[in-house]
């Protein structure tokens, strides 16, 4: 699963959890790599602490469209920066890497002794060694069509990795309960990121499920299964807050009406998560009715259950605006999926209300005619709901 288009946003996103500045040297959604200028490496880690996109950063000692290039600016950097990691000892290893295409031994090897010019005094130790330098290349992104050099090549230090070990960690394969729609872990890891969740904060989910994506959020401060006819005592969604330790972060659920929210009418939620239904494999259904002057005696009351209509997905997704509007703290963010046709899709129609401006919108392809993006809108006045906020 490609998630180019969410790291960008994802940075901006953590960068603005910590309060810090992003210096951008490369910067695009289309390159499997980005570069950036931090003043030391503390800001690093902090980014790295809670990246879902990010593999790995280095502290890029020298990149080059060839290895002639490449191996130039190496020996170019300052030999004062490479000194306090070439002592004998400081053990070290050369880890190598190409995007889209698997290195054999034999170009590895040929690779590392390529690098005999570094000045490291120090034992090469495979595992656990004081330092990792990696060497990364891209040849582009088709992987049956690849040249015989790289377009790209780069090397450096390893500073440290990203957080993507918590996408194995909440594995649906795993999980205790899931259901048909359970969101998988990497987008709901990404999704409590770009809504700047952080310890602390009050986070609702207004379609909630099986509870995937406040699980997710949490990590950062009948039956559900076709099927299935008997749900197990353990399995529900505290089971899930449970199985990870969790539990302290789990507030309660509430069943109701996205049409008719019943909370009162003030700011008190720090983010909203959202995997809105669109009628597909989830019914689109509101409480009402479609004929007039309906009453219903007062024996009847205690078992009457609701009739329901349809609930449009344009109606949907205004209600869930509205509510942000309303219930979002100033500064807080709401992040939901909306399906596009892929050919019919027009950035200026997307939805939009007058108090949320949009902070980010990453696609995430399914089909060749159709995908969906998650919409990242940050709540900037305290206008509050009308009507005419809203443009669908």
């Amino acid at each position: 699963m490609s998630i180019l288009s969410f790291r960008i946003p994802e940075f901006e996103a953590i960068s603005n959890i910590f309060g810090l500045d992003l210096i951008w040297v490369h910067k695009s959604s289309e390159d499997p790599w980005v570069i950036l200028d931090f003043p030391n490496e503390d800001f690093v880690q902090k980014i790295l602490s809670r990246s879902i996109s990010v593999k790995y950063c280095i502290e890029l000692w020298g990149e080059g469209n060839t290895y002639e290039e490449l191996f130039k600016r190496v020996k170019s950097y300052p030999s004062e920066k490479v000194e306090k990691y070439a002592s004998k000892n400081r053990s070290f290893k050369i880890y190598c890497e190409a995007f889209m295409k698997k290195l054999s031994y034999e170009e590895r090897i040929s690779i590392i002794d390529m690098y005999s010019f570094l000045p490291l005094k120090g034992q090469v130790k495979m595992k656990n060694p004081d330092d990792i330098y990696s060497h990364f290349e891209f040849s582009g992104f088709d992987h049956n069509n690849l040249p015989e050099t790289p377009h790209n090549l780069f090397f450096g230090r390893c500073i440290g990795s990203g957080q993507r070990h918590l996408i194995t960690k909440y594995s649906i394969k795993s999980r205790l309960f899931i259901g048909n729609t359970t969101m998988e872990p990497t987008l709901s890891l990404l999704m409590a990121n770009l809504a700047k969740v952080s310890k602390g904060d009050l986070v609702l989910d207004p379609f909630v499920g099986t509870g995937s994506l406040i699980l997710a959020a949490s990590e950062f401060g009948g039956p559900s299964r076709v099927g299935q006819k008997k749900r197990k005592k353990e399995e529900s969604m505290r089971g899930n807050f449970e199985q990870y330790q969790l539990e302290k972060y789990y507030g309660d659920i509430i069943v109701a009406d996205n049409s008719r929210p019943p909370w009162r009418e003030i700011p008190w939620f720090k983010a909203i998560i959202a995997d809105p239904p669109y009628g597909i494999r989830e019914p689109t259904e509101k409480i009402g009715t479609l004929r007039e002057n309906v009453s219903i005696s007062e024996e009847h009351l205690p078992q009457h259950y609701p009739s329901k209509i349809s609930y449009d997905l344009s109606e949907i997704i205004d209600d869930l605006l509205n509510f942000a509007a309303t219930h979002l703290e100033l500064g807080g963010r709401i992040a939901f999926w909306y399906p596009v046709n892929r050919e019919e899709y027009n950035k200026k129609k997307l939805p939009s209300n007058s108090s949320l401006k949009l902070c980010a919108n990453c696609e995430q392809i399914l089909s060749s005619h159709t995908s969906r993006r998650l919409l990242v809108f940050e709540k900037i006045n305290n206008q509050g709901c009308h009507s005419e906020n809203v443009k669908n």
